[in-house]
C-alpha cells in the first residue's frame, strides 16, 4: 500500500474521531495527515512526511485551535424557577427582620427574611435576593 493512503485513511479516521470529541483537536490531525497525503503522493520521502505531520500538527494545535476555541460561542447557563430569583432586586412590603417580612420581587409577594439576622430592613427598601429558601427570599439591603 502506498505511504499517500494510509495518510488518507488516517486523515479519515481522524476527522470521523472529530465528529464525535468536537474538541477541534482531532480535525486538525486529520487536516495535518491530509496535507501529508498530498507530500507523499509526490513521492517526497518519509521522514519528510513525518516533518509535514509534525509541523502542520503543532501549528494547527498552537494556533488555529486556541483561535478556533475563542470563536465557538458557549450557552449561556439560564437559570429557571426560584433560581432565576436569586440576584434580582425586591421591594420591601412589610419590614423585613431575621424572622419574617415581605418583599416584593418581579410582580410576586414574597415571604422574606434577613440574611444577616441582625439587620432590620424598613417598609420600603429595596433590597437583592441572596438566596431562596422553600418559599422565602433571604434578603439583604442595597446600599
Amino acid at each position: 500500500m502506498d505511504d499517500w493512503v494510509i495518510w488518507i485513511i488516517l486523515a479519515v479516521v481522524l476527522g470521523v474521531a472529530e465528529i464525535f470529541s468536537l474538541t477541534a483537536a482531532l480535525g486538525l490531525l486529520g487536516v495535518s495527515a491530509l496535507l501529508t497525503a498530498m507530500v507523499a503522493a509526490i513521492g517526497l520521502p518519509i521522514p519528510i512526511q513525518l516533518l509535514v505531520f509534525t509541523l502542520t500538527s503543532v501549528a494547527g494545535l498552537v494556533v488555529i485551535r486556541p483561535l478556533a476555541m475563542r470563536n465557538i460561542r458557549q450557552p449561556q447557563i439560564q437559570r429557571f424557577g426560584v433560581d432565576a430569583l436569586v440576584g434580582k432586586s425586591a421591594y420591601v412590603v412589610k419590614e423585613v427582620t431575621g424572622r419574617q417580612g415581605l418583599v416584593r420581587i418581579g410582580g410576586e409577594e414574597w415571604s422574606a427574611r434577613a440574611y444577616d439576622e441582625t439587620v432590620v430592613i424598613p417598609e420600603g427598601a429595596t433590597v437583592d435576593v441572596i438566596e431562596i429558601e422553600g418559599a422565602t427570599a433571604l434578603v439583604y439591603p442595597r446600599e
